[in-house]
């Protein structure tokens, strides 16, 4: 399992923070571990789904990622 930080921009509320989860965790192949506004942590298995995907799926939740990149 790979691991993966967004920082998402057009974040505000809780709600956005739902809309980013329920978009990541439709995706096979990922594990949600945090979301919070502004950023999202995540396990992915690059056997299945890849980062280019991951970040398809918070655009069409309606929000821009601005970088995306492995957590320290």
């Amino acid at each position: 399992m790979n691991h993966l930080t967004l920082q998402i921009e057009g974040m505000s509320c809780g709600h956005c923070v739902g809309q980013v989860r329920n978009a990541l965790a439709r995706l096979e192949g990922v594990q949600v571990h945090r979301v919070k506004v502004g950023e999202a942590d995540l396990g992915y298995d690059p056997e299945t789904v890849g980062p280019s995907e991951i970040v398809e799926a918070v655009k069409q939740a309606g929000y821009e990622v601005q970088a995306a990149g492995r957590p320290a």
